[in-house]
């Protein structure tokens, strides 16, 4: 299978998207690497360029360009020639820690949309801590403003996501609301609770709040773009407050409280390991042709090596395929609402 990587976006690209790769690649021997960036800041990190083929661009799209504009105008972009090996067929799957909203213009205008979704959603798999396999969230960014018939989408294409990747039977699929009650919300809330009560072949277990997300109420949670967005940086911001907080509390303790804990190593590390969210890997831009995901902007190496896991894993069950099948195959116009 092969990868195109955006390898000049993010904080600390191309060094950690370089390191990612190289680690992932030396793991698996079924992966190929199409490395798109600035030939003079890549080519010097590259310690093997076994599978890995570098591919020169002379352009770069910031966080601070309006994205469809920049997707439209710098046609020789890391991104944008990233985007395109995909569309051609030259890769299986496009990485990058870009700008989200290019990333998603590219998505949109050149990878292209699914027949029947009408808006993509960003999701990414978060940690909980009652199982191994966490829970996805979607729309966490990719629409600020949504009709309750994309959340009845993102609800479908999670739920998919979730058996054919995550390995869930039978996913909780939840609404983010301020309350369990069905009445809970707005009007948007409203309406879309009523469309996944309807919906068929959906484990719809009715509204969910935020307090219960990191204990794993439902493993496929579904909200509009702006809640989503604010919910994940919540959950990230508090998982990483919480676990220096230990970090330090045990460092200025004193000695009995290094003693105590060095004798709960193990199991202060498990804690850590469960929601480091990095092992998760990107947030999935779902509703596209091939698979397109994004990694967190500060990503570093581990993070890259985990997230390009994550895509071969999509690549190699055909995820995105199954997807365009079923969506082919299927109406997604949302079910009577009663």
């Amino acid at each position: 299978m092969k990868i195109a990587v955006d390898a000049m976006g993010g904080d600390d690209a191309p060094d950690v998207v370089v390191a990612g790769v190289e680690r992932a690649r030396d793991e698996d021997t079924r992966l190929e690497f199409l490395l798109f960036g600035d030939e003079q800041r890549v080519r010097p990190l590259i310690k093997n360029d076994e599978r890995i083929t570098l591919v020169p661009t002379t352009e770069e799209i910031s966080g601070n360009e309006a994205p469809v504009q920049a997707i439209r105008r710098k046609k020789d972009a890391s991104m944008v020639r990233a985007a395109r090996a995909v569309k051609d067929g030259e890769a299986d799957a496009l990485l990058s820690l870009g700008s989200t909203g290019a990333l998603l213009a590219a998505g949109l205008f050149i990878v292209g949309r699914i027949k029947g979704i009408d808006r993509p959603g960003l999701m990414p798999t978060l940690p909980a801590a009652t199982n191994d396999h966490g829970f996805v969230m979607l729309d966490v960014g990719a629409n600020a403003d949504n009709r309750p018939v994309h959340l009845y989408q993102y609800a479908v294409m999670g739920n998919f996501y979730a058996k054919d990747v995550r390995g869930i039977d039978n996913p909780r699929v939840g609404l983010l609301n301020n309350g369990t009650e069905e009445h809970k919300g707005d009007e948007l809330h409203q309406e879309a609770h009523k469309l996944l009560a309807n919906a068929a072949g959906l484990n719809f277990i009715g509204n969910v709040e935020a307090t219960g997300l990191l204990d794993g109420v439902a493993d496929v949670v579904v909200t509009d773009g702006f809640t989503g967005n604010a919910a994940l940086k919540a959950v990230e911001g508090t998982a990483h407050t919480l676990l220096h907080a230990l970090k330090d509390t045990i460092m200025n303790s004193g000695v009995k409280g290094k003693l105590g804990g060095l004798l709960l190593r193990n199991e202060i590390r498990g804690v850590a390991d469960k929601f480091d969210a990095s092992r998760y890997g990107g947030a999935v831009l779902l509703g596209l042709q091939a698979p397109v995901v994004k990694a967190h902007g500060a990503a570093d190496a581990r993070t890259v090596y985990y997230t390009i896991k994550q895509v071969a894993d999509m690549v190699d069950k055909q995820t995105i395929a199954k997807f365009v099948q079923y969506f082919e195959e299927h109406t997604m116009a949302a079910p009577d609402a009663e």
